[in-house]
């Protein structure tokens, strides 16, 4: 990256090296998803595991080395031989900004970031919350903001649209039409959309909450990598101890400012100094440089950069908010009686620990096979917003599935054996006998028991003789749930019949993951 390279030809690299690693980004997302096998072939939470943000929350929640984060240890160690390039050369939140600058191009204003500081408060709070119980890491990370707000709502949608577009032309336009738009929609079908439409709770905010990153381009281009990305703070604050440098303008500049008016991160003083812990080496000021001035090298920087005048009582404040706030607030929303709905994936970790490793990516919500897992909004408290719970009324737990462990960036999702996630119990299935057919109204019904998946039926019947709505006596076979096979997958109360509420539901009761959750087998005086 010395000055005697062709200008034109670095910034031409640098938007090469975007365009990759977004095409990169879109092929792994893509690729988060069932394509007729129960093993991924791709590593789709690599850009996770790269993110040095969510390794060092996950290790100081687990208060242990996470082995799936260490890949992130590559990102800090180039970063600091490097500078902050991964904001500028890989990022593909940066990438979309860019790409999208055209549609989002702000109105000519300040020329410094609005909030200089504000990236590393942030940091100091959610490391803080990391090690004593707040995992908010998740809420502003890039990856975890675009990914969960792609997966939830933009993908859907867009699949939505696509198939409602090609099913209107296959029924109502022209066969010449149809002979050109089928091929194409095979061809999206084995390349870009998902085996099957899916919906999610919280789409809309989801949506919002990505959509907001845009918006803010309107008020300061890469508003939100200047003034509140977390993990710009901790890539700054890393690249400004390593060696590589830039070396901004001198005397031979005269009244020259081209290079701070067209710097998209606000990383060069009125001194003309790059502050290197902003600088994402996206190389415009050294394209732009009339008089060839700007350069970039290893070694002591010519001139001393300005001290980070970062507030002792914001940085104070940050600390003490990420470190006392769980113990002043219902963040995880569990009290004695958690909430009897909130049913977990297969393999999730013990609640606790579960909150503080998942990142809120929405990656296990993307690749279930049965639509089952959804963001959880006030279930499991505030520090649980957007982890995923099973909905089963919206989908449930394919039986022969392990595929949301094997996405889980962080392990709060363990990866399992077919023939542990086969006995691995993630809730139980009750029927409400006041809306059952078979108990409520003499009618015979055998859906549930028809679905359930496991070797040994864990719905059974029982004939009995009841009076029907009529008072008349009918022999009908009436389900009930063998505990010890029941395993929660929620399919029986996914495929009920009745059209509002089901008459069988699931409930986190039994657990695996929680001792304390035992099904009684005894009347013990509950």
């Amino acid at each position: 990256m010395a000055g005697k390279i062709k200008k034109p030809r670095l910034v031409s690299w640098r938007r090469l090296s975007q365009g990759l690693a977004l095409a990169l980004f879109f092929f792994l997302f893509i690729k988060t998803d069932y394509t007729g096998s129960d093993r991924i072939e791709y590593a789709v939470n690599i850009l996770f595991r790269l993110d040095p943000l969510l390794a060092a929350c996950a290790m100081l929640a687990a208060k242990a080395i996470v082995a799936l984060m260490l890949p992130a240890l590559a990102v800090l160690v180039l970063t600091l031989l490097l500078g902050r390039f991964f904001c500028g050369w890989a990022c593909p939140m940066g990438a979309l900004l860019d790409l999208l600058r055209p549609l989002t191009k702000s109105r000519p204003g300040r020329t410094d970031s609005l909030y200089p500081h504000l990236p590393s408060l942030l940091l100091a709070f959610v490391l803080a919350g990391a090690l004593f119980g707040l995992p908010v890491a998740g809420y502003l990370d890039p990856f975890s903001i675009l990914v969960r707000g792609l997966a939830l709502a933009v993908y859907p949608a867009f699949t939505h649209a696509t198939t409602a577009f090609f099913t209107w032309t296959y029924q109502e336009a022209p066969a010449w039409i149809n002979a050109l738009s089928e091929p194409v929609y095979g061809a999206l079908k084995a390349t870009v959309l998902p085996l099957a439409q899916k919906y999610h709770a919280l789409a809309l905010l989801s949506a919002t909450v990505l959509l907001a990153v845009f918006l803010l381009e309107l008020t300061q281009r890469r508003f939100f990598c200047r003034n509140l990305c977390p993990l710009g703070g901790l890539l700054g604050l890393t690249a400004r101890g390593g060696p590589f440098h830039g070396r901004g303008g001198n005397e031979d500049c005269g009244k020259c400012r081209a290079c701070r008016s067209v710097c998209r991160m606000g990383a060069i003083d009125e001194d003309r100094r790059i502050a290197m812990e902003r600088c994402i080496l996206c190389l415009d000021c050294l394209d732009l440089c009339p008089r060839g001035i700007i350069a970039f090298r290893f070694g002591r920087p010519p001139v001393p950069a300005a001290p980070v005048s970062l507030s002792r009582r914001g940085l104070l404040a940050a600390l003490a908010g990420g470190s006392l706030l769980p113990a002043f607030t219902a963040v995880r929303g569990m009290s004695k009686v958690p909430d009897p709905l909130l049913i977990r994936p297969p393999g999730a970790l013990a609640e606790e620990a579960f909150l503080d490793r998942c990142v809120r990516c929405g990656e296990c919500m993307k690749v279930c096979i049965g639509n089952a897992l959804h963001p959880t909004f006030l279930e499991a408290g505030l520090a649980g917003m957007f982890s995923p719970t099973l909905i089963a009324r919206l989908g449930y737990c394919e039986f022969n599935c392990t595929l949301c462990g094997q996405v889980c960036p962080t392990g709060a999702i363990r990866v399992l054996s077919l023939e542990d996630k086969h006995g691995w119990k993630i809730g139980h299935a009750f029927f409400d006998r006041d809306r059952c057919l078979p108990y409520a109204k003499g009618i015979p019904c055998m859906v549930c028991e028809e679905h359930c998946p496991t070797p040994e039926k864990a719905i059974r019947f029982r004939s009995v003789t009841v009076l029907d709505d009529q008072d008349r006596p009918v022999e009908v076979l009436q389900p009930y749930v063998v505990d010890s096979l029941c395993i929660g997958c929620g399919i029986c109360e996914n495929k009920c019949p009745l059209p509002d509420r089901p008459a069988v539901y699931v409930t986190a009761a039994g657990e695996a993951r929680n001792p304390d959750s035992s099904l009684p087998t005894a009347w013990e005086g509950y």
